[in-house]
């Protein structure tokens, strides 16, 4: 019976690739089914085998996998911050002033309406 390794809910598309080429340089049997049209559902990566020890080494893998694709994201992000590529509220508010005054005008436009009922009680 097959088990699910790895949903792909929220996954990009380099990270679904990337993962089954580690699978396949590992020699796991697995294969793969796509999301659904509508987004009904969300695809996966799932083992051939019902074996628990191909289960807890394709496991590790991908453990191993998602904490050096943490660092190197992070990594990735620190030099982006570093160089000055990293957007910032105040370089949006630079470059873009008009629609980020309006989304800040409909986030205190949310919250009043939220809070109104509050106040109407009192």
């Amino acid at each position: 019976m097959a088990r699910l390794l790895m949903s792909l809910r929220h996954v990009p598309a380099d990270e679904a690739e990337e993962v089954c080429a580690l699978l396949r340089e590992h020699g796991v049997d697995f294969y793969e089914t796509p999301p659904g049209r509508w987004g009904i559902s969300s695809g996966g990566i799932w083992l051939n085998s019902d074996d628990d020890t191909v289960r807890l080494r394709a496991r590790a893998l991908l453990d191993d996998y998602q904490r050096e694709r943490q660092l190197r994201a992070r990594a990735e992000r620190e030099d982006r911050r570093r160089s000055g590529e990293e957007e910032s509220v105040y370089t949006r508010l630079k470059q873009r002033p008009l629609g980020t005054l309006l989304r800040l005008a409909g986030i205190i436009l949310v919250l009043y309406l939220f809070s109104l009922p509050l106040q109407l009680l009192w």
